[in-house]
């Protein structure tokens, strides 16, 4: 018979159905092998930068060349022009698609994110801390994400390695469920939800995959995919543009040993990361007084290895037919070396 079990997130209170009946082959192929294929010039490597609109960030390598760039998405679907304001329409409220949309131009050469060197992986993520820093000058715009997708299944359009910045002028459903669990755990037990789930990983170890001095990767308890892995930093955070220069080596270090033991797990799968970060603050006091005591900003890395099943649309609940404890277990004997 197989086994069965349902498991809840604490943070999104979004449940888990693990079963052994849905551990089968994975529908998504390699992504080496998907990139192999696609003939198309690649707009995004040194020597094309005529093709991208004008460069908003930038770093240069010891020889010459850039390393790092971001410049605007040329398909935006947020906008810096319009009216951020909320409007009835009849029974209904709209607004513009006030926010911004930047690409990050990883590399300029056509090697993943995990496989470049140390020092151009902590640009990478210098790129993102710089630039919400700069589109939180707009105070229009309450909520910064970071995003990436490998892969065809996981939404990537082109094989280079980008990621993206998204901002708000709203903040979006999840996170606000996010803060909401995190404030109400913070009131009844005046410590954060994150230090109590990193205590917990900490302290059972089975779902651990990799730990440095400041950030901790994990296969989270109620983990909606195979191999789903997140990344909590040690120190109490909401935001991850306040992050230091040690543990912007620290997080580049966590990130790209995730990363590669996911590939050499799996076989290079395609993927979804999100980094999230509390939003901005407003100048009344409000339900999210206690946000930088109680929320940590953190990332997910959710493999996408198979389609969405109609029970998930239906439930809300994601289907895994491998348990976080045994992927970890897994990983944890990959190896990350270069």
């Amino acid at each position: 018979m197989h086994k069965n079990e349902m498991r809840l997130d604490p943070l999104t209170d979004e449940w888990t159905l693990f079963s052994e009946a849905r551990a089968h082959q994975p529908a998504a192929a390699s992504v080496l092998e998907e990139y192999a294929a696609q003939t198309a010039a690649n707009p995004f490597l040194a020597g094309f930068e005529r093709h991208t609109p004008q460069v908003l960030h930038q770093t240069s390598g010891p020889g010459g060349g850039w390393r790092v760039r971001v410049v605007p998405n040329r398909a935006q679907v947020l906008r810096v022009e319009g009216d951020h304001t909320r409007h009835g329409d009849g029974f209904y409220d709209h607004m513009d698609g006030v926010g911004a949309h930047e690409v990050v131009i990883e590399t300029p050469d056509s090697r993943p994110l995990e496989a470049l060197e140390m020092e151009q992986v902590e640009e990478v993520v210098l790129a993102w801390k710089l630039r919400l820093i700069d589109l939180m000058h707009d105070v229009r715009l309450r909520s910064f994400s970071v995003v990436k997708s490998v892969g065809r299944s996981a939404g990537a359009l082109v094989p280079h390695a980008l990621s993206q910045l998204v901002a708000l002028a709203v903040i979006p459903a999840r996170l606000k469920r996010k803060m909401t669990a995190a404030r109400m755990f913070y009131d009844q037990k005046k410590r954060s939800i994150f230090e109590d789930i990193l205590g917990e990983e900490v302290r059972s170890g089975t779902r651990i995959v990799y730990e440095n001095h400041g950030f901790c990767v994990f296969c989270p308890y109620a983990s909606r995919a195979p191999f789903e892995l997140a990344i909590f930093p040690k120190r109490q955070s909401a935001d991850f543009h306040a992050i230091s220069d040690g543990e912007v080596v620290q997080f580049a270090d966590a990130l790209r040993v995730a990363l590669r033991k996911l590939n050499g797990a799996l076989d290079h799968p395609p993927y979804q990361l999100s980094l999230t970060t509390a939003p901005t603050r407003t100048q009344r006091l409000d339900h999210w007084g206690s946000i930088d005591r109680d929320f940590r900003w953190h990332v997910e890395i959710l493999p996408r290895l198979y389609p969405a099943s109609p029970l998930e649309l239906a439930t809300g609940s994601w289907v895994n037919g491998v348990w976080p404890e045994v992927a970890a277990d897994y990983l944890r004997a990959v190896a990350s070396g270069e």
